[in-house]
C-alpha cells in the first residue's frame, strides 16, 4: 500500500520486453501517456485493465522508461479506480483534470510546483474574467435541455449533457462563449465537458514532462480515446500515437492522419497492441 492508499504488486516479466539492466537511452519508447478512462481502463471489463498492458508497461518501466496517466479525473477519483482495479504497475506521473502535474517520489504523488503553480495562478485569473458572464450562458442551457451544469473547484462552468446530441449544441455554443475571451478553450469528453485555460491541457503537460525528461517526441507514445485527449495525440509532443477501436471517430482520424496506429480492439487491449506496434519498429 503506497502513500496513495493504492495497492501495489511485484512487476512480473512476460511479452518480448522482459525486465533487464539495459538502460533506458536502449528504448525506442522513454514516455508513455496513456488516458484512462476507455483509453486504459474498462468499467466492467474483468479485469478492467488488461494483463497485456500491464505486462508492457511494467517490463518497459523495469528497462527505465515512465509512465504516466493523462486523465481528466481528480487525485481521489483516480486513487480511488486504481485501488479497485488492483493494477501491480503503478505511473511515475500523473496529469490530473487534464493539467495539473504530479510525480510519484517513492511514497506519494507530488505537484511539480512551477508548472501548477502557473496553472493555479492563470486559471484564477481567466476564470475571474469569465465568471460574471457565465450566469447567462447557464440560463441558457437551462432554458433549451435538460443538462446539468454548475461551478466546482475546477471551472466556473461545467457541463453534463443528457446525451451526446445535445452535448454538441452546448458544446458549440460553449464555444461561441470562447471566443469573447482570450484564452478559454472547452474540454470535452463524451456528454461532459467544461472551461479551461488553452495554454493547459493533456499536450502541453505531456509536453512539460518530456522537457522534465530530457526526451524527443520520437521517444514519446500517446493513446487516448476522446476529445480531451486530441491536445496530447500530436506528432509535435509524441510521434507513436495509438486508439482504440472504441476512440470517437475524430480521434481514430487524428491519429492514422498522423500515421499512427489504431487498433481494431477496445480499451486497453488496443492501447496494448498499438503500444506493441511502435516497439516493433512501425
Amino acid at each position: 500500500m503506497n502513500g496513495n492508499g493504492l495497492t501495489i504488486l511485484p512487476v512480473g516479466g512476460g511479452g518480448d520486453f522482459a525486465p533487464g539492466t539495459a538502460s533506458n537511452m536502449s528504448l525506442p519508447i522513454k514516455l508513455i501517456s496513456t488516458d484512462f478512462d476507455g483509453t486504459l481502463f474498462a468499467e466492467f471489463e474483468n479485469p478492467p485493465i488488461p494483463e497485456r498492458l500491464v505486462s508492457l508497461i511494467g517490463d518497459l518501466q523495469a528497462r527505465g522508461a515512465k509512465w504516466v496517466i493523462n486523465t481528466g479525473r481528480d487525485m481521489s477519483s483516480l486513487m480511488e479506480v486504481l485501488a479497485r482495479a488492483r493494477i501491480r504497475i503503478q505511473p511515475d506521473f500523473l496529469v490530473l483534470v487534464e493539467r495539473e502535474i504530479y510525480q510519484h517520489d517513492g511514497v506519494r504523488y507530488v505537484p511539480v510546483p512551477d508548472w501548477n503553480a502557473a496553472c493555479a495562478r492563470d486559471h484564477a485569473a481567466l476564470f475571474a474574467e469569465v465568471r460574471p458572464e457565465v450566469a447567462s450562458l447557464m440560463d441558457w442551457v437551462n432554458a433549451r435541455y435538460r443538462a446539468t451544469v454548475y461551478e466546482d473547484a475546477y471551472s466556473p462552468f461545467c457541463l453534463i449533457a443528457g446525451n451526446n446530441g445535445e452535448a454538441d449544441l452546448i458544446h458549440a455554443r460553449m464555444n461561441e462563449f470562447c471566443a469573447r475571451f482570450p484564452h478559454l478553450t472547452v474540454v470535452r469528453n463524451d456528454v461532459y465537458a467544461r472551461f479551461s485555460h488553452a495554454n493547459y491541457n493533456k499536450g502541453s503537460a505531456l509536453a512539460r514532462l518530456s522537457q522534465m525528461m530530457d526526451v524527443t517526441r520520437t521517444e514519446v507514445f500517446a493513446a487516448g480515446d476522446h476529445l480531451n485527449d486530441l491536445p496530447m495525440l500530436k506528432s509535435e509532443y509524441a510521434s507513436r500515437l495509438a486508439a482504440p477501436h472504441n476512440a470517437v471517430p475524430e480521434v481514430k482520424a487524428a491519429v492514422a492522419r498522423q500515421r499512427g496506429f489504431v487498433s481494431r480492439l477496445t480499451c486497453g487491449n488496443g492501447v496494448a497492441e498499438g503500444l506493441e506496434y511502435h516497439l516493433n519498429g512501425h
